[in-house]
């Protein structure tokens, strides 16, 4: 009932329900491949920009990361700390180096705190603007 018409009318009509959800997993798993492929190189290629803070840029990312764990890719934690520190403009670069320099790793929630932390410190001098 709430598939798109256009969706219904690719599938082959089936009385058994076991079937039909079969004939729907087999006719989607091309488009799992293409979106992990597409969230991959968002994931990889997206870049901080100001428009949004930078929680919310974190949590984009996060949540990409959670809809590449449901189709099967696992990113880990470390990977997407570097992930978001790629992300960020050269605004950022002392932030960067002070992280490179530190012997802990922060996990995703600290690296976070932290980013919100220097976000407000950029804004207050007028180094990052929104």
């Amino acid at each position: 009932m709430c598939m798109g018409n256009n969706i219904k009318s690719t599938l082959s009509q089936n009385d058994n329900a076991k079937e039909y959800l079969k004939a729907v997993e087999d006719r989607f798993r091309s488009t799992d491949k293409s979106l992990g492929r597409r969230l991959m190189a968002e994931l990889t290629t997206i870049k901080f920009d100001g428009s949004n803070g930078i929680h919310e840029h974190v949590l984009e990312m996060t949540n990409l990361i959670a809809r590449l764990k449901t189709l099967g890719m696992n990113v880990d934690e470390s990977f997407l700390g570097q992930f978001i520190l790629n992300s960020l403009p050269a605004q950022y670069g002392p932030f960067q180096i002070y992280y490179n320099t530190i012997k802990e790793k922060w996990n995703v929630n600290e690296l976070e705190g932290m980013l919100v932390q220097e976000e407000a410190r950029l804004k207050q001098q007028g180094i990052l603007s929104i």
